[in-house]
């Protein structure tokens, strides 16, 4: 299955590159390019892609308010964030704020690549550098008497060892043999519980506890 991708970027030397760099690949398909959060909005409505690689810091609308628009309007279009911002405010914001993804432009081709295709199938992608910094963000909800652990079901967690894997809802209905929908309501009760914000902390704070 192609995905279709969206590139929102200031530079244009790097939408020309990474335009390059998905045609590489069979899985992923090229369907336009935007210079600003204002006019990914606007793309989104007519090219309808599947995945957008979004800059961070861009003039009019930046990347997280153009995240957060999206989320706030009820699009399902997957944000990964691909930038040049490794600060740890910036990380956790965009996760948060319902990225997919978190990845440095400054990785090697064919790891950012592979990182994009990985995303488009449904994973969860934060690029490895910046997987210590998570851990150390979510350091405060490390649960060392395991009583938050145990109070998980068996469901819970098993989807939350899913989401380390970096799952998207559909796989782990199919893993699992249940409905997209009890997914879910069960996603949404693990964040509650654990106290955390996306899924990418959640899976996150479950590669500490060793749930993978």
């Amino acid at each position: 299955m192609t995905s279709r991708v969206l590139i929102v970027d200031d530079h244009p030397l790097f939408r020309r590159g990474l335009q390059q760099l998905l045609a590489m690949s069979e899985h992923l398909q090229f369907v336009g390019e935007v210079d600003d959060g204002e006019g990914a909005l606007e793309a989104v409505e007519t090219l309808n892609p599947d995945l957008i690689l979004m800059d961070l810091n861009m003039a009019k609308l930046d990347g997280l308010k153009s995240l957060q628009a999206l989320q706030a309007s009820g699009q399902t279009v997957r944000v990964v964030m691909l930038t040049v911002s490794d600060a740890e405010q910036d990380v956790i914001e965009a996760l948060r704020a319902g990225a997919v993804g978190y990845l440095l432009k400054d990785m090697e081709s064919e790891a950012l690549l592979k990182h994009i295709e990985q995303v488009a199938q449904g994973e969860i992608c934060v690029s490895p550098r910046l997987t210590s910094l998570l851990a150390r963000a979510l350091s405060g909800r490390a649960d060392p008497d395991g009583l938050l652990l145990e109070s998980l079901t068996r469901r819970e967690k098993d989807i939350l060892m899913a989401l380390a894997r970096g799952m998207s809802n559909k796989m782990i209905a199919r893993h699992l043999g249940i409905s997209e929908g009890t997914v879910k309501v069960h996603v949404k009760h693990l964040l509650k519980k654990l106290d955390v914000r996306s899924r990418v902390e959640a899976a996150v704070w479950a590669v500490n506890k060793g749930l993978t």
